[in-house]
């Protein structure tokens, strides 16, 4: 192979490898907790969660609260809708984060990960109290 094919080769990979999809399948969560908490206890876990995230979540009705992320020109709009043992964290819209078809930047599921452990290990937390 001469040094012209094999230089062609190189260049290929290398911009095949910074294509890398961007985009990733739309994550809800839905979440069972291993024991009863009252409202307020979610309510407490899931705005401290957020907040520690850097989410804006504010109440939306009884079981439910709404957030926002909003990160370098970036936006995703969520809802939280809980019971005594479940939570379940919905997309509902975002911008500039590539959403369609199903599709999101992959930056949100990591963002909704996060959120979720925090969560988790709040609600943990209040278990122990």
């Amino acid at each position: 192979m001469n040094k012209k094919a094999v230089f062609a080769l190189v260049i290929t990979a290398a911009l095949m490898s910074g294509c890398a999809p961007r985009t990733a399948p739309i994550q809800n969560v839905s979440q069972t907790v291993g024991q009863s908490y009252s409202d307020s206890q979610m309510q407490r876990a899931i705005v401290e969660a957020g907040a520690a995230n850097h989410w804006v979540i504010s109440p939306a009705g009884p079981g439910v609260m709404n957030g926002q992320l909003a990160e370098r020109g970036h936006t995703a709009d969520i809802r939280i809708t809980y019971t005594a043992n479940s939570y379940r964290i919905d997309y509902v819209s975002s911008t500039n984060l590539k959403a369609g078809s199903g599709q999101i930047h992959r930056n949100y599921n990591r963002w909704i990960q996060n959120l979720n452990q925090g969560i988790q290990t709040r609600l943990a937390v209040q278990a122990v109290k």
